[in-house]
């Protein structure tokens, strides 16, 4: 049992609500709150002293990439508080430009990010030694490519000399200005979009013209989404239709296969009609043949003990056939003759 309450992890803490925003009071530790080099940070420090980190920026359109870089800052150290700075309307459009987002939305995006602990509205432009000293500031957290603004070339060079400074990378093919170009670039598809979903010209800041055209564009994309979905249907139905011909031609050569087969099993030169025919044609040539006596039976003799009978007064004589028709005519009349003088 020990050894399985050694080796089981422990639960993990179940985040149910956002991170806190930073107070006067929010950053008084419990421990005395000595200066850390990052080997000790790394071996790790005691529970009640964590290791506070500060990443700041502008996090405006909040996307992968700014959670990648806060999670990494999160991960440097074993036992780390992280400590988010958000930059106020105000500062971002002065030194950097205007934002999609306002402060307020930027805000409630950081504190909704599971590896954030604490945020900081309305956080410096540039650090100073008052502000990481109010704040008990042990390491800033940024990537390591030099940030120009403000009149200086890097505003992280300070804090970089000092050993205060802990790089994160940074993630290819996203960053807030990466989506802002997609919007302008596909402008007219986003604003079709919108009119598409309800929104009013001047709500997208559309011309009468250009809302005129979107709409008619939306119509003609519609007609074309039903053609293809026709043509889809009908591409269906002919591949179901030619799959059932394949079919019933398969059925069909094979039905005639079998009924040739039968055809020739029945009627061919050794078949069974033939084979009945021959047997009932020598039937009835059986039939209609007079039965000859066995050539085995020996001859028919008179006996000398018996006489023979005598000749029947109707025996007719026997005369040898007439050779023309006269004398078959003549032999008739003998023969009434004969018969008159019986009389």
């Amino acid at each position: 049992m020990e050894e399985l309450e050694h080796t089981c992890p422990l639960p993990q803490t179940t985040l149910i609500e956002p991170a806190i925003f930073t107070t006067d009071t929010s950053c008084e530790c419990q421990a005395p709150h000595e200066k850390l080099t990052i080997d000790q940070a790394r071996r790790g420090t005691p529970v009640d002293r964590p290791v506070r980190i500060y990443a700041d920026g502008i996090f405006d359109l909040f996307h992968s990439g700014h959670a990648r870089a806060l999670m990494q800052a999160k991960n440097l150290f074993p036992n780390a508080y992280l400590i988010v700075g958000v930059c106020s309307d105000e500062l971002t459009h002065k030194y950097k430009g205007f934002t999609v987002m306002t402060e307020e939305e930027r805000y409630e995006a950081l504190r909704h990010c599971r590896y954030v602990d604490e945020v900081l509205r309305d956080a410096p432009w540039t650090l100073t030694q008052a502000f990481l000293e109010k704040h008990k500031i042990d390491f800033v957290a940024h990537d390591d490519i030099p940030y120009s603004s403000a009149g200086s070339e890097d505003v992280y060079k300070h804090i970089k000399e000092a050993g205060m400074f802990v790089p994160t990378k940074r993630t290819e093919g996203i960053s807030t200005s990466d989506l802002i170009t997609r919007i302008v670039r596909d402008y007219d598809v986003y604003a079709r979009r919108n009119l598409q979903r309800g929104y009013t010209a001047k709500e997208l800041n559309v011309s009468y013209i250009n809302e005129k055209k979107y709409r008619l564009q939306n119509q003609v994309d519609k007609m074309k989404e039903k053609v293809r979905t026709v043509e889809e249907k009908s591409k269906h139905f002919v591949y179901r239709v030619e799959e059932k011909s394949h079919d019933l031609i398969q059925k069909w050569e094979e039905k005639s296969r079998e009924f040739i087969g039968n055809f020739l099993e029945l009627f061919g030169p050794d078949g069974t009609w033939k084979q009945m025919f021959q047997d009932r044609s020598g039937r009835m040539i059986q039939g209609f043949s007079p039965h000859c006596s066995p050539s085995s039976s020996p001859p028919r003799d008179f006996s000398p003990s018996r006489s023979p009978s005598p000749p029947s007064r109707w025996a007719m004589p026997r005369t040898s056939p007439p050779s023309s028709p006269k004398g078959a005519s003549a032999s008739i009349s003998s023969m009434s003759e004969g018969d008159e003088d019986e009389k």
